[in-house]
């Protein structure tokens, strides 16, 4: 959570005028953008789980490490949720990763094969 937050505060800190920052006008400016505030465009991705899922605890953790953004649907904590991955995703087993629009759905967790799903998109 530190590390999260100190990430944050180093993403706004290199956002701001150096100028601004330094208190004088006479700072050159960069138009390197520094890597940290350089964003990787990712497909919509929504994870249908449970908390005490360890398969569903993998994902998260794999997702969060490589900064790549994702909805989570606990279906046990939501009736809707659950209707969906029931319904929609013919699945009563989780986790299930919908990539897109409904483009790719992958029922459990192989890295290599959400990793195929994403260079596909």
């Amino acid at each position: 959570m530190a590390t999260r937050i100190l990430g944050l505060l180093l993403m706004l800190l290199m956002s701001l005028d150096p100028a601004v920052v330094a208190g004088t006008d006479e700072l050159p400016h960069s138009h390197v953008v520094p890597k940290a505030q350089q964003h990787k465009k990712y497909p919509r991705i929504v994870l249908y789980s449970v908390a005490w899922c360890p398969h569903c605890k993998e994902v998260k953790e794999y997702l969060t490490r490589n900064n790549i953004p994702f909805i989570n649907k606990d279906v046990e904590l939501d009736d809707q949720y659950m209707k969906e991955l029931t319904e929609t995703y013919k699945s009563t087993g989780v986790p299930v990763i919908v990539i897109g629009a409904d483009k790719k759905v992958l029922k459990g967790f192989k890295k290599e094969e959400f990793e195929k799903a994403l260079k596909e998109m």
